[in-house]
């Protein structure tokens, strides 16, 4: 496996999800398995695990040094690339590895909505391109991301496979809803302007005239944090917004531990939302926008938690209706986070990865 960073050095879903299913395939019997990402490797990572050095510095230098790394595959059976920008070519002295994509978004979109120029963004797009050349199997998180790779970019549907991602369900645990003078509303987001943050926060004066208990908590820091912030102290409500930025794994245990319920109020480029099955995994149910592969984390739980993207009314109606009692249980989620299993995912894997051994 081939990632961009570590989650132990950069935190972020698609450095979660690359060390996460590290860690649930070498768990599986009779698996070897190596995977390479810039950044430290932490204590209780498995045997195989590799870095290519610290973040940061030379984009170029960063690419060049994914590229000539190739001290496993003339060993694998299978490579498994997790960004398009960092890892070697599928070519070994002993002919072709198969090769598996992981498409966890479309890097040059995200790009523009970030404000990069066109120029840079279509640059980005013609990587993207090159590198996806001759896979043999793409994977993406959800149906939604399936029809991007295969309109924007594309990919012949029968190389793609839909296999959802999984939740550590031993970090987690339920705990009941604190009691105390004010209810907390958890959102943890990038503080990018495709995340919906402005949307939440439009909406929550609304919620505030209707709950005057209520706190909303923000985790999480990004490139729209300043404006955010002006936002916030702009709407006067600066006593029940609270701004933590980066927390670690304890600390956002415990951020789940004092909320009653979470926000994803993503716009744009959701691929999935890990953060709302880790939601679910502490028993707090998430109330999700439409966008991209995000219904599909609570469709089979409570579909009246997802509401339209960019609609600050019907956000904001489902956040008070929330305070009001209208959610499903913590136990009621945790149940539903059970179907998302790491180990269900490492075992779709590796199906996939003996179909390309045959």
């Amino acid at each position: 496996m081939t990632g961009s960073e570590w989650f132990s050095t950069a935190p972020g879903g698609l450095n979660r999800y690359f060390t996460e299913l590290f860690h649930a395939l070498a768990r599986q019997p009779e698996v070897a398995i190596s995977a390479s990402a810039f950044g430290a490797v932490a204590p209780d990572d498995p045997p195989g695990a590799r870095s290519w050095g610290p973040t940061g510095g030379s984009t170029i230098a960063r690419a060049r040094t994914a590229f000539l790394e190739r001290a496993e595959l003339h060993r694998a059976d299978v490579l498994d690339r997790h960004f398009a920008l960092y890892g070697p070519a599928a070519r070994t002295r002993a002919g072709r590895v198969p090769l598996v994509v992981h498409f966890h978004g479309p890097w040059a979109a995200e790009s523009r909505l970030t404000g990069q120029g066109e120029l840079g963004a279509r640059a980005k797009y013609l990587l993207e391109r090159i590198r996806y050349a001759g896979a043999d199997r793409f994977v993406v998180l959800s149906n939604h991301f399936r029809d991007v790779l295969s309109l924007d970019y594309r990919v012949p549907a029968d190389r793609i496979r839909v296999i959802p991602p999984g939740v550590d369900l031993m970090r987690f645990r339920v705990s009941p809803i604190p009691a105390g003078p004010h209810r907390t509303v958890l959102c943890v987001r990038r503080l990018e302007r495709r995340m919906g943050i402005d949307t939440l926060l439009r909406c929550w004066p609304g919620v505030v005239a209707e709950h005057p208990d209520a706190r909303l908590v923000l985790v999480g820091t990004g490139g729209a944090e300043a404006e955010l912030r002006a936002q916030a102290a702009g709407a006067g409500l600066g006593d029940s917004i609270t701004f933590a930025g980066n927390v670690d794994d304890q600390q956002l245990t415990e951020h789940y531990e004092q909320a009653e319920f979470t926000v994803v109020p993503t716009t744009a480029l959701e691929g999935f939302g890990l953060i709302a099955l880790e939601s679910l995994a502490a028993g707090r149910p998430p109330i999700v926008t439409d966008c991209g592969g995000l219904p599909d984390s609570v469709r089979g739980l409570d579909s009246s938690l997802i509401v339209p993207a960019r609609d600050a009314d019907a956000l904001g109606a489902r956040i008070v209706a929330a305070l009001n009692g209208t959610l499903p249980t913590p136990e009621q989620c945790r149940s539903h986070a059970e179907t998302f299993s790491w180990d269900v995912t490492a075992q779709r894997h590796l199906t996939m990865y003996e179909e390309l051994r045959r």
